[in-house]
């Protein structure tokens, strides 16, 4: 990674993306939307919440939400205690934007363990679900990854990178998933 005076081309992408979104970090639909989907995301609740709501009333929904929760945790494992540990990139801030109330995060900013997260959860749930149902699992992973950039807690090549080592887990945990359930 690059160091944040180096100006190298991640830097200069971070900085870019930062600046586009500055804008909207003054409007309050978006602090209370990108502040809740923040939120929502830390520890994965939002795609255990998920899980559990469509487990209601079916014990093969069940299996999918404890297997969901399982690769959940296993994708914090490698990813906080992995990952983040060979990186160790400082973030854009130590406790995210004044004007976001947000976790102060304890594990390095490379990569975004929410986007992570959010990739990996869309993947199960699209898979579980089908489509056209499977949007609503793609647009919530989208703002809950997007949030983190939004409140300034991660870069926007975190979020990328969180995207895409979420996206590798997330084949790997399908091809669990079609073996195991």
């Amino acid at each position: 990674m690059n160091s944040p005076d180096n100006g190298g081309p991640v830097d200069r992408f971070d900085a870019a993306c930062d600046r586009v979104l500055e804008p909207m970090r003054s409007l309050a639909a978006v602090r209370a939307v990108f502040g809740a989907a923040s939120t929502a995301g830390d520890f994965s609740i939002v795609w255990h919440v998920i899980g559990l709501l469509l487990a209601i009333g079916s014990l093969d929904r069940l299996r999918e939400a404890l297997f969901l929760s399982v690769a959940l945790g296993a994708e914090s494992l490698i990813v906080n205690q992995g990952i983040k540990r060979m990186f160790r990139r400082e973030r854009p801030t130590e406790g995210g934007d004044d004007r976001f109330d947000v976790r102060r995060p304890s594990t390095s900013s490379f990569p975004s363990g929410h986007a992570s997260s959010a990739t990996l959860a869309a993947m199960l749930l699209v898979s579980f679900t089908g489509w056209p149902a499977g949007w609503v699992f793609v647009v919530v992973a989208v703002v809950v990854a997007l949030s983190r950039v939004m409140v300034r807690i991660h870069h926007a090549s975190d979020v990328l990178g969180g995207a895409l080592v979420g996206a590798g887990l997330g084949w790997v945990a399908l091809a669990a998933a079609s073996a195991v359930l």
